[in-house]
């Protein structure tokens, strides 16, 4: 795969000590968009300050053939359609193919569990944040 991004990162890079990271995903997000993976189409829902909600669109997809894994911060959910269908179909409108979505979690986000229903697969994300590293109000001594 050709790398054809219209910037330069490598003045930024030169700077930026210890965030590799950071650029690779950077030249990961622009490489899947400059690809246009659109499928399948999904939702990311903020439901409160703390829990996040990403729907994806399962339609004709059964439990077993869908996956949800976190690996090192990566979200990935896979999909693999059984394509053993016999029927003829005149039009066959609803894509059933397979497919691999990921999402980079932030630090402390863990996933409260996973539903499908009515063709969506719901994913729960939840910010638990460790009582040392929330705000805290320092008493003022006279």
């Amino acid at each position: 795969m050709t790398n054809t991004r219209t910037f330069d990162l490598v003045p930024i890079q030169r700077y930026a000590v210890g965030f590799d990271q950071l650029f690779n995903e950077i030249d990961r997000l622009y490489l899947n968009s400059a690809q246009n993976n659109s499928y399948p189409p999904y939702n990311i829902i903020r439901a409160d300050d703390d829990t996040f909600l990403i729907e994806i669109a399962a339609a004709g997809f059964k439990e077993d053939e869908l996956e949800v894994t976190v690996d090192q911060g990566q979200l990935v959910i896979t999909g693999s359609a059984n394509n053993a269908d016999d029927r003829a179909f005149i039009y066959k409108g609803i894509g059933m193919r397979n497919f691999s979505r990921s999402f980079r979690l932030a630090d402390h986000i863990v996933i409260g569990g996973a539903k499908l229903a009515n063709g969506l697969l719901t994913v729960e994300l939840n910010r638990i944040v460790p009582d040392e590293l929330k705000p805290r109000k320092i008493q003022i001594k006279s």
